[in-house]
């Protein structure tokens, strides 16, 4: 019975010492990822510095004239503080505002270069929606999309500062009528290359010419 009853203990201590020592593991183990989220997060702040200001006084009037542009940018300068579900959140509704870009481009700025420069900046933005939300968030990847992302930003409003100061050109005297001229004639040329108002010699009446014949003065 006494053997028993020591087994019995000694069973019990082993016990107690396992599930004592698997408690500081997982004690560790918390720390540890605590750790590792508390780094994330201050290197995912540290990082989160957008451009949201136009980049010189045209610009800004220009961004006037576009409403999801000036949405978008506001945005930007929302920056979040306490937590990484916080920056979460946010890069979500950044994302979303993006995606409108296309939507409503004033017709100054509705041409190719612009709508190429508005499609990357999506791009990058929900690349860098998506990196956040990750459950092991990739931190230098995200703050490199922050700067690809002004990066890009930039390049657009530049790109626009280029339209506003080609609107600003004065068309000369005439210039403009010859355009339409241009056009209109552009437009009367037939698809079979024939130019309007060509003489046609009807076949009843057309004889062979030979041009090597003496000409009659």
């Amino acid at each position: 019975m006494k053997y028993k009853l020591s087994y019995f203990l000694c069973l019990v201590i082993l016990l107690s010492a396992c599930n004592k020592e698997d408690n500081q593991k997982r004690i560790a183990e918390n720390a540890r990822d605590a750790k590792k989220k508390e780094i994330i997060f201050n290197n995912v702040k540290k990082a989160w510095d957008f451009y949201d200001e136009p980049i010189n006084e045209a610009t800004e009037e220009s961004i006037k004239t576009w409403s999801d542009l000036r949405a978008f940018m506001q945005e930007l300068g929302q920056k979040p503080k306490k937590t990484i579900g916080a920056f979460q959140q946010k890069a979500a509704a950044i994302s979303k505002k993006a995606m409108v870009l296309n939507n409503n481009i004033p017709e100054l700025f509705n041409k190719p270069q612009i709508k190429s420069r508005v499609s990357v900046l999506i791009t990058k933005v929900r690349l860098f929606d998506m990196f956040i939300h990750l459950d092991n968030i990739p931190d230098k990847k995200v703050a490199q999309l922050v700067g690809e992302i002004n990066k890009e930003l930039a390049t657009l409003q530049r790109q626009m500062d280029i339209l506003t100061e080609k609107s600003k050109i004065p068309i000369e005297e005439g210039e403009d009528e010859m355009r339409r001229m241009l056009l209109d004639s552009a437009r009367a040329i037939p698809n079979n290359g024939m130019m309007p108002n060509q003489t046609v010699i009807p076949a009843s009446t057309r004889a062979i010419i030979n041009p090597n014949d003496a000409r009659v003065e």
